[in-house]
């Protein structure tokens, strides 16, 4: 089962997409900010992150970029998710570190299919 670390302050955002990821057959660990997402990451070892962007304590931004600086955590792919579909925020977040990048409202196949890349772009077998 493919391990990936959901960070989101909304909690109707995590309860859905969680749901809606573990039908899929992914274990789902959830993180409410930044901070905890860091400590996440190194302790759980996620294949997989899903950032959103705007969070407390931590925004995604700056937790992806400790993230990336950290060699324990730097090859963990991070999807960016963020409300914010401006002109722009797509290279923000590549910039900040994201490997990809979506937006919501999630459409959850365009989303399985951008995890989907870039877990076998990492060599993790996430047949489900």
């Amino acid at each position: 089962m493919v391990r990936v670390l959901l960070v989101e302050d909304n909690e109707m955002n995590r309860d859905m997409l969680s749901r809606r990821l573990g039908r899929k057959g992914f274990e789902v660990l959830m993180a409410v900010d930044g901070a905890e997402a860091l400590r996440m990451a190194v302790s759980e070892a996620p294949a997989l992150i899903l950032m959103d962007m705007s969070l407390p304590v931590i925004d995604g931004w700056e937790a992806t970029r400790r993230l990336k600086a950290e060699a324990s955590t730097a090859s963990i792919p991070v999807i960016g998710l963020t409300a914010h579909a401006m002109d722009g925020d797509r290279e923000r977040c590549l910039q900040a570190g994201c490997d990809d990048y979506d937006t919501k409202p999630v459409d959850l196949q365009r989303l399985l299919d951008k995890m989907q890349a870039q877990l076998v772009r990492t060599g993790v077998d996430s047949e489900r």
